[in-house]
């Protein structure tokens, strides 16, 4: 059986420590600041990126070189005979094609995944990944069961501001302008490939039961009913790490017997929506013989 090694990049919100103790690999993904290139969690760490995002600095994301994606498979491939590469979704980057592209010299060696996931729910296919390169899965049928699954996933997201979505050109200056005044919650929504609106709160409160309610009606009519061995439940945060306490405390009772864990939004995701944002995630999970 051939021996498969598993990548991703860092939009999954796996850390290097952590793809060492998983025994992953983690592209870095590329943050220019202030026209200076810096890699996450490798010269660019998480308190560093909210300390210049909170002095206005100019923040944009970037897809790896194709040489550092090459370089790493190279390496890769000299102990392994199989490589799966789960980039962030197709949609939301240019990732997933360039990886596609360069994976055409690698004789059928490296499987790119078009995963249409980001964040928890792309760490979450990573997780999968796992679980069947050890049950000797090859390669491609890794990738064929990961694409096949890749829609039983959803993220809410509550913005603290409306500032970061302004300033990233997402909205107009007048509907951040306005939305500041009426101190709306915006909740926003990531199921497949796009970053969408999906409501407006007028309270925090409000939008936490938006978000608590979008996720049981996705379980119970898109996922196949509460069942908490088919479910992952996830709190996640930017910079916000006491009310991300306080959600879990509130999912777990609407939702007893589940567990539920706290994570961080990927920095490619705070860096359009800024600190302070709370959410919800879910995915349902592979079921395997």
């Amino acid at each position: 059986m051939s021996k498969v090694a598993v990548v991703t990049d860092s939009n999954s919100g796996i850390t290097q420590n952590q793809a060492g103790e998983l025994g992953v690999y983690v592209v870095p993904m590329p943050f220019m600041i202030d026209n200076e290139i810096f890699y996450e969690d490798i010269t660019l760490s998480r308190n560093d990126f909210f300390k210049q995002l909170g002095e206005n600095a100019t923040i944009s994301t970037s897809q790896p070189s194709p040489e550092s994606v090459m370089e790493l498979w190279d390496s890769i491939l000299k102990e392994y005979d199989e490589i799966v590469h789960i980039p962030m979704s197709s949609g939301l980057s240019g990732s997933f094609e360039t990886a596609h592209m360069l994976s055409q010299d690698y004789a059928g060696k490296v499987h790119v995944v078009n995963n249409q996931r980001i964040s928890v729910t792309q760490r979450q296919s990573v997780m999968d990944a796992i679980l069947l390169s050890k049950k000797e899965v090859g390669a491609a049928e890794i990738k064929a069961t990961l694409e096949q699954d890749k829609f039983n996933s959803s993220i809410y997201i509550m913005l603290d501001t409306l500032y970061y979505l302004k300033k990233g050109g997402r909205i107009t200056p007048a509907a951040a302008t306005l939305g500041t005044i009426l101190k709306l919650k915006p909740v926003l929504q990531i199921q497949g490939d796009k970053l969408d609106a999906f409501a407006k709160a007028r309270t925090i409160s409000q939008a936490k039961s938006i978000m608590i309610g979008a996720i049981k009606k996705d379980i119970e009519e898109r996922f196949g009913g509460m069942d908490q061995e088919q479910i992952t439940l996830m709190v996640v945060h930017s910079q916000n790490e006491e009310a991300a306490k306080q959600l879990k405390a509130e999912l777990m009772l609407e939702f007893p017997g589940f567990n539920v864990y706290i994570d961080h939004l990927s920095l490619s995701v705070a860096c359009h929506i800024g600190p302070g944002s709370l959410a919800i995630a879910c995915t349902k999970n592979l079921l395997l013989s």
